[in-house]
């Protein structure tokens, strides 16, 4: 996998995990503003999105 590819993967997966915690958090209702907000089903869809973003971020680390 080229250098180019590498990073496109590492960026699209760091937004991966920021949005991931981002919607867990506002299903744990930390985050306030949105539909979100409270509902337990966006704390899974959170924490999945977060760790398929960290398995994509290990993925294009390793060797």
């Amino acid at each position: 996998m080229n250098s180019t590819v590498k990073t496109i993967l590492k960026i699209f997966a760091v937004l991966l995990m920021l949005s991931g915690i981002i919607w867990a958090l506002q299903g744990l209702n930390i985050l306030p503003g949105t539909f979100m907000r409270g509902d337990p089903q966006w704390i899974t869809n959170g924490a999945i999105t977060a760790l398929i973003g960290a398995g994509l971020f290990w993925f294009t680390n390793r060797k």
